[in-house]
């Protein structure tokens, strides 16, 4: 039944009293007056205190909930929209500023590491499972877990050594039986090369190739092929000690010359050859003696 107030007749002389219906969601205490605001008790919910002029609704505005026991609306926690209570951990959504946290229904100004700020849905929601911080989208990482390494913004994790990150698989591949560590699958793709093998033009060889010789390099686990001087067809221990000349040189000592120096070789020539007494000693056994001593 509608509860009912009695109210002085507008019409008439003053004394005159008249019943009026009160508002729909006035309880059964009844009311002073037709306004929501004016009920004695509430079908539904109060909202408001004494001193903001309490009144009664069929459901809470934002930021609060309904205690249905109390038929109060009860303040929600500060940076909730909706709650189901007054903890802190009973948000469902967020006021603007906030983001909320679907795993522990809080409201957050800041997503915790592991998740990210989703600003369309203000949610906080998960990085990819390899990143330990991300922003904007679950796999455009800032920091990586343990075992992945941060690459373009994305965390691939670490290969062992003799291993490389192959990005179309998503896993870690073998590397070139050449190799110690590289980059990809083929022998061109070697960082660092296995025992017993050199670095030559961006491949590992068991020995370097004619016009190289090996060299230790401080800080690599092996030896760097280097190129033989200009004129040695191969040369050992560094670039200068030729071991053999190329066509058209003649060894002199450790080096080579070409062989049009003794095709022409003057008189001052054959007498330095001659008063230093380079024919007889064996390391200069070829150096011009057959031209000087055609030329007398």
């Amino acid at each position: 039944d509608e509860e009912e107030y009695t109210a002085p007749s507008i019409q008439g002389s003053p004394n005159t009293l008249q019943t009026s219906v009160c508002h729909p969601e006035c309880g059964d205490k009844g009311c002073d007056g037709p306004n929501a605001d004016q009920c004695l008790n509430c079908v539904h919910f109060s909202l408001g205190n004494s001193k903001t002029n309490r009144k009664c609704v069929s459901e809470c505005p934002l930021g609060y909930f309904g205690d249905a026991a109390a038929r109060r609306c009860r303040r929600c926690h500060k940076g909730c929209e909706t709650c189901t209570g007054r903890s802190p951990a009973q948000c469902l959504s967020c006021r603007r500023g906030f983001y909320h946290h679907q795993e522990t229904n809080t409201c957050v100004t800041l997503c915790p590491a592991g998740l990210y700020a989703d600003e369309s849905q203000r949610l906080c929601l998960r990085c990819h499972p390899s990143c330990q911080k991300c922003v904007d989208e679950p796999e455009k990482c800032t920091v990586c877990k343990e075992g992945f390494s941060l690459a373009r913004g994305s965390c691939i994790p670490d290969c062992e050594p003799g291993t490389y990150f192959d990005s179309e698989l998503v896993k870690c591949g073998e590397c070139h039986h050449t190799c110690r560590t590289c980059v990809g699958p083929s022998r061109e793709e070697c960082i660092h090369c296995a025992k017993s093998f050199h670095f030559q033009d961006w491949k590992c060889v068991p020995a370097c190739g004619e016009g190289f010789y090996p060299e230790e390099m401080p800080g690599l686990p092996h030896k760097v092929c280097r190129r033989c001087e200009e004129n040695c067809l191969s040369c050992e221990g560094s670039s200068r000690n030729c071991s053999r000349c190329k066509a058209g040189f003649t060894q002199l000592g450790t080096s080579c010359i070409t062989n049009h120096t003794c095709s022409n070789a003057d008189e001052t020539f054959c007498e330095m050859v001659k008063s230093n007494r380079l024919c007889e000693r064996k390391l200069f056994i070829q150096f011009c003696c057959r031209t000087c001593l055609l030329a007398g």
